[in-house]
C-alpha cells in the first residue's frame, strides 16, 4: 500500500468507526455532549440522527471508549428484529442466555437485572444504533423501558441513533408517548468546507503524517463531491492517495484528485442527492474513467446473481445502500469488506465485519487475490478474476453505480416466540412494581 511512500504508520481514511480519528467539529462535539447527558441526568433518553456516512458509529464509538466503569452498556446494532428478539438480544448483552425464554420471562430477568445495576449503585445504558429500521412495535418496547423507574429516577438510559428516517417515525401519531420521553433530539449535519479540510488534516496528521498531502487546491473540488459527508470524504481521499502513490507523487493535486474522481465514477455531490440536477452528460463533469483490470462475481449456492468489474481504487461490500456493492443480507455487516484494486492486482480486506471474510474456506483480514480466487461474505461467495477486455460503454451514464442485490430469502427464520410479540403490559407493570 502507501504508508511508507507516504510516511505514515496506518491507513488515515478507513471506513471502519476509529475513535483514534474521530475530529471534534463543532457539530460533533454537541452530538457527542447531548450522549453525555444520558449519565449525568436520570430522564436521560436522547435522539441523534444524522445522514449515512455522517459519523454516528464513530462518534458512539467514541463515547463508549471514554465512559465510566460505573456504567453498564448494551449496544444494539442489529435492528431489524422482532419485539421478543429485541428483548432477547438486549439480555444477551448483559450476559444473560435468554433465547429460550418467553416474553413474561424476559421482562422479569431484565427488571431483576436493572434492580441489582441500581442497587449497586451502577448506571445502566442502552444505545441502539441504526433505530430507523426499528418496526413501531419494537419502539414501543423502548418506550415501555424507558418507564422503569424507582420511586426517585428512571433506571435505564436511553440512545437511539439513526438515519433521518427516524425522526419520520418518532413523528408518527403511532409513537407520541415515545416521542413525549424523549429528552433531546439532535441532527447530525454535514462538515463545512472548512472543517472539511481540517478533518482531512487531522486523520492524516493522527496516521503520522507530518507534510502536506493534499494541496490546499484539491479541497473545494472534495468538498463539490462529497457534500462534507465524513464517509464519502474517506472514500475518495483514500482512491486519491492510491492514485497519486501509483504515479509516485507525494503530494494530491488538482489533476491526481479528478482521477480518482473518474475512477469512483462520482458526479458533483448536489448532483447525486438531487436527480433534477443531474446533468446531460456525465463527461461534462468528470474524466472518462479507465478500464477495468479485475472482475468480481457474486453468486450464492452456485447461482450467479451479479457481476461487477474493478477498476484501480476501493470497492466497498457490505448491508447498506452506500456501498458499491450492496448484499442485503442479516449476515452481512454494514461496511462488511472492500476490494482494493491496483493495475497489478486486488487485495480483499475485512472491515472488522461481524461474520468475517473467508478465503477458499479460510477466515482472512488481509489477503491478496488470485484469479479463481472465492471470497466468501455471510452465505454469498465471490469469485475473483482478471478483466479480459473494456466493457462497452453504458448506454446511460446517470445510471447509479450501487448494485442491490437480496438475501432475505435465506434470511434466519424468525424465531418461535415472535408469536408472543403482543404487548404485555402486566408484565411491564410488574417491573414499576418491583422497582
Amino acid at each position: 500500500m502507501y504508508l511508507e511512500h507516504f510516511k505514515l504508520r496506518e491507513l488515515p481514511f478507513r471506513l471502519s468507526p476509529d475513535p483514534a480519528f474521530l475530529y471534534p467539529s463543532q457539530i460533533h462535539s454537541r452530538a457527542k455532549a447531548y450522549m453525555e447527558s444520558t449519565i449525568w441526568f436520570t430522564d436521560g433518553f436522547v435522539v441523534i440522527t444524522g445522514e449515512i456516512g455522517s459519523g454516528k458509529t464513530t462518534l458512539i464509538e467514541t463515547f463508549l471508549k471514554e465512559i465510566e466503569q460505573d456504567v453498564v452498556v448494551a449496544q444494539i446494532n442489529q435492528t431489524q428484529v422482532s419485539p421478543i428478539e429485541f428483548l432477547q438480544t438486549l439480555l444477551a448483552q448483559f450476559g444473560f442466555s435468554p433465547f429460550r425464554m418467553r416474553k413474561a420471562e424476559l421482562l422479569a430477568t431484565l427488571n431483576n437485572f436493572l434492580i441489582e445495576q441500581y442497587a449497586n449503585g451502577r448506571k445502566v445504558l442502552l444505545i441502539v444504533d441504526e433505530a430507523q429500521n426499528l418496526t413501531n412495535k419494537v419502539l414501543e418496547e423502548v418506550r415501555l423501558l424507558s418507564g422503569v423507574e424507582t420511586t426517585k429516577e428512571k433506571v435505564l438510559r436511553i440512545i437511539l441513533a439513526g438515519q433521518p428516517e427516524l425522526n419520520v417515525k418518532l413523528d408518527s401519531p403511532d409513537l407520541v408517548q415515545l416521542r413525549q420521553r424523549v429528552r433531546l433530539r439532535f441532527h447530525l449535519s454535514a462538515l463545512t468546507e472548512q472543517e472539511m479540510a481540517a478533518y482531512i488534516r487531522h486523520r492524516l496528521s493522527v496516521a503520522g503524517a507530518t507534510d502536506e498531502i493534499f494541496e490546499p487546491a484539491t479541497f473545494p473540488v472534495i468538498y463539490r463531491y462529497t457534500g462534507g459527508i465524513p464517509r464519502l470524504i474517506n472514500t475518495l481521499c483514500d482512491t486519491a492517495l492510491l492514485a497519486a502513490y501509483a504515479q509516485d507523487q507525494v503530494t494530491v493535486g488538482p489533476d491526481t484528485l479528478m482521477e480518482a474522481i473518474s475512477e469512483l465514477q462520482w458526479q458533483e455531490y448536489v448532483a447525486r442527492t438531487h436527480t433534477n440536477l443531474i446533468p446531460a452528460r456525465l463527461e461534462e463533469t468528470t474524466p472518462h474513467p479507465r478500464p477495468p483490470v479485475g472482475r468480481i462475481v457474486l453468486t450464492l449456492k452456485g447461482v450467479e446473481l451479479e457481476e461487477a468489474l474493478l477498476v484501480p481504487g476501493r470497492f466497498v461490500i457490505g448491508r447498506t445502500p452506500d456501498n458499491d456493492l450492496q448484499i442485503d443480507s442479516k449476515f452481512v455487516s454494514r461496511h462488511h469488506a472492500q476490494l482494493v484494486t491496483t493495475p497489478e492486482g486486488c487485495v480483499v480486506e475485512d472491515l472488522n465485519s461481524t461474520n468475517g471474510v473467508y478465503l477458499n474456506g479460510k477466515r482472512v483480514r488481509r489477503h491478496k487475490l488470485v484469479p479463481g480466487d472465492v471470497v466468501k461474505i455471510g452465505v454469498h461467495e465471490l469469485v475473483y478474476s482478471r478483466a479480459q477486455e473494456p466493457p462497452a460503454p453504458a448506454e446511460d451514464p446517470r445510471a447509479t453505480q450501487t448494485t442491490v442485490l437480496s438475501g432475505s430469502g435465506l434470511e434466519q427464520d424468525e424465531d418461535d416466540d415472535e408469536r408472543d410479540d403482543e404487548q404485555d403490559d402486566e408484565a411491564y407493570s410488574s417491573i414499576a412494581r418491583g422497582s
